[in-house]
């Protein structure tokens, strides 16, 4: 029997307290609340389209704003994510989705490296989601990317909607770390020629 690929994590600063928990082989079952509902939206997409079982309780600063909340949520998905992948032994290791959403189309590429790096391509004026800046949904990746250890390209090729432009990024983030995560039969080991991830 497989060994289960999960990882809980609490964080607290003096701006965030974050209790949250993560099964990488999971339903797409979500429970969220991190008192910005649009976010808890994105969120409750991600779980679905990833399949990750996914909690979060999030209490932030939202009187200052909403940076603090989803980028350090992000931090401690992050943190999960890469708890949870061990060793990475018989990984796929790579994801690419593109996700259309209406009039917007995103590509996401993931590698999951132990290189963490974000790559994050939007045309200058985008716009936000009527309840979220989309300065914060780059945030976020970053957050996701640099405590995962991933190297991680977001592009949205075209798009008008806010609400459309957010939800294909976390969708096709998603569907591109669902890939990436994902364990394949032919893989022996770690699927790079250093042997290490």
């Amino acid at each position: 029997m497989s060994t289960p690929r999960t990882a809980s994590r609490s964080r607290k600063t003096a701006e965030t307290s974050i209790e949250l928990s993560i099964d990488i082989d999971g339903s797409g079952v979500s429970k969220i609340d991190t008192g910005i509902p649009f976010f808890d939206h994105m969120l409750t997409l991600f779980s679905k389209h990833g399949l990750f079982d996914l909690n979060v309780k999030t209490v932030g600063d939202t009187d200052v704003d909403f940076h603090h909340t989803i980028e350090d949520t992000g931090i401690v998905i992050g943190d999960c994510l890469r708890e949870a992948l061990g060793t990475k032994e018989g990984i796929r290791r790579y994801g690419c989705c593109y996700l259309p959403m209406d009039e917007t189309l995103a590509r996401v590429v993931v590698d999951l490296s132990n290189r963490p790096h974000l790559e994050f391509r939007a045309p200058a004026g985008t716009p936000s989601a009527p309840n979220m800046p989309f300065t914060l949904v780059e945030e976020f990746c970053r957050a996701v990317a640099s405590n995962l250890r991933a190297n991680i390209h977001v592009e949205l090729l075209y798009g008008r909607d806010g609400h459309h432009i957010a939800e294909a990024i976390f969708k096709g983030l998603a569907r591109a770390l669902r890939d990436a995560c994902e364990k394949d039969p032919r893989v022996k080991g770690i699927p790079s020629t250093k042997d290490a991830l």
